[in-house]
């Protein structure tokens, strides 16, 4: 299960957080400052897994931008691995390019993305139509 997904910037800024479980606001801040400070420090040869606490870190580096995944002892690390990748996929297609821009700019559209693809910290959709489909009608209410 799914605890929580940051996505944070090389300087240590958080771009995006969703929490899965219900957590004191004090708390989230300091898991988040020290589970960022943990992968940023880590090297590129380094394993993208990480055991923390009484869960795992799933991350991932694209560009200036690092997604880190927490997840129960249980759940499958290559499997999240994958999910960022789908992750940043659509939000490719749907930004074409997305950037750290992108991103801070259509924070609404990056959670609606987030929320059809993860609900309650479980893997609900990875089809990149599916997901991309209740953005475009977005849009087009956005138009007329």
């Amino acid at each position: 299960m799914i605890k929580f997904m940051l996505m944070v910037n090389r300087q240590g800024q958080t771009r995006l957080s969703r929490f899965y479980q219900p957590m004191e606001l004090s708390r989230r801040t300091l898991l988040e400052a020290d589970v960022v400070r943990c992968c940023l420090s880590r090297k590129k040869d380094e394993c993208s897994f990480v055991e923390y606490k009484d869960f795992k870190l799933v991350y991932r580096q694209y560009a200036a931008l690092y997604i880190v995944v927490g997840v129960t002892d249980n759940e499958n690390e290559l499997s999240v691995y994958e999910l960022l990748h789908n992750f940043v996929e659509v939000l490719d297609k749907y930004f074409s390019r997305v950037s750290e821009l992108d991103i801070m700019f259509n924070m609404d559209r990056v959670h609606v993305l987030l929320d059809e693809m993860i609900q309650n910290g479980l893997v609900v959709e990875t089809n990149k139509s599916r997901l991309l489909a209740p953005l475009a009608a977005l849009d087009k209410m956005a138009e007329g």
